[in-house]
């Protein structure tokens, strides 16, 4: 039987669902991510700002009014409103709201089995005929989605795909869920994958931003133990911005709050901030195997007991970081969310640091966190060590 295709309804329900279980007191953000959406796109001055503005104010004071039975109601609103909404709103900035969603409160939506949970998938961009024996696989960041490597109108994996020859896959993952946990789904399912390809790859290579990096180190570590095919096809990983030793901004809850802003569709999610999902708290000391997070109770403060994971075996390891400084010196700053100790894997403790080979790490200047994405300086430092 033919799954239905979800609408933007579907999703807009089912965040309505979540805001209700959550807490009463959020549904003046649904309201705003409502308005937000059904005003139409920025860039032609919200055209449908004031009668969205009308029929939000009408249906989300009666969702107020009630005292009862409260998801009943906005699903019975939603279903009202349905017709009229249909699925007009964009595909990208729908894909940034649930993206955003999953980041802050992934693993609830998983546990409770809510429509708006993201499944992990692998997506192949190059055509079957175009394939190579070179694979490129591309995983995002903490909060987005395998949309986002598109920035300022340059794409990483794109453009290295074309210069470099590579067959371009990118994975989508629900970033709310324990790193741990995404890091042994990726391996597993890449497995398939690769063992389902008409053409077997001779190599594979990794560029992983942000959260990215940790669920491939944690996926490398699954991959050797259980001895999958993949992993000994791995040449180079390159981590883009990787907080391979966690970031302080986790401990405030405010790690969010800089992803969020990204998108004014999901602007609104940065009230959720303080609900941080497993896949946030994970980053507080870079979070990599289960034993880091298993027994142990997340929103405590307590110190680092992580057990040391180093680079995998065999791999050219790259790292990069970058500073919102404009010059480098003794005490630079990070890129607004990672330090530049834990972006390049330096750690006070020996057994912690990670090895990155010299020659293998640079420090992007004047450059912020997101920014990573579409610096040029970035990309040729990348293709230069690919190539």
């Amino acid at each position: 039987m033919t799954k239905k295709a979800r609408s933007y309804v579907d999703d807009l329900r089912g965040a309505n669902k979540l805001a209700i279980e959550a807490t009463k007191g959020v549904t003046g953000l649904v309201e705003e991510m409502h308005r937000t959406i059904s005003a139409g796109p920025a860039i032609l001055g919200k055209p449908l700002e004031a009668p969205a503005r009308l029929v939000t104010g009408v249906v989300y004071g009666s969702i107020r009014a009630v005292t009862s039975v409260v998801g009943a109601g906005i699903d019975a609103a939603l279903a009202q409103l349905a017709p009229l909404l249909g699925d007009a709103t964009p595909g990208p900035e729908r894909m940034a709201v649930l993206a955003a969603l999953n980041g802050v409160l992934g693993d609830y939506l998983d546990e409770t089995n809510n429509p708006l949970a993201i499944e992990m998938r692998l997506r192949r961009e190059t055509p079957a005929s175009d394939a190579t024996r070179k694979l490129l696989v591309m995983l995002h960041g903490s909060c987005m989605s395998d949309q986002q490597w598109l920035r300022s109108g340059h794409d990483h994996g794109t453009a290295l795909a074309r210069e470099l020859g590579y067959d371009l896959v990118c994975l989508q993952y629900n970033s709310g869920k324990h790193v741990s946990t995404n890091g042994a789904d990726f391996a597993v399912l890449f497995d398939e994958f690769v063992s389902a390809l008409p053409v077997p790859p001779d190599e594979i290579v990794i560029v992983a931003h942000s959260m990215g990096g940790l669920v491939t180190r944690s996926a490398c570590h699954v991959a050797e133990t259980a001895k999958l095919a993949w992993r000994a096809k791995l040449r180079a990983i390159i981590f883009l911005g990787t907080p391979h030793h966690g970031s302080p901004l986790e401990r405030g809850g405010n790690w969010v709050d800089v992803l969020l802003g990204v998108s004014r569709y999901s602007a609104p999610l940065a009230k959720l901030g303080k609900i941080r999902s497993a896949g946030v708290t994970d980053m507080r000391y870079g979070n990599v195997l289960d034993e880091h997070w298993q027994g142990r109770d997340r929103f405590e403060m307590g110190r680092d007991q992580r057990t040391p994971l180093p680079l995998p075996h065999g791999v050219a390891c790259y790292a990069i970081a970058a500073t919102t400084d404009s010059e480098t010196s003794n005490k630079i700053s990070g890129d607004g969310l990672v330090p530049i100790d834990s972006a390049l894997g330096r750690h006070a403790k020996p057994a912690l640091t990670l090895a990155f080979p010299e020659g293998h790490t640079w420090i992007g200047v004047g450059t912020a966190h997101l920014e990573l994405l579409d610096r040029p300086e970035v990309y040729e430092k990348m293709r230069g060590w690919l190539g």
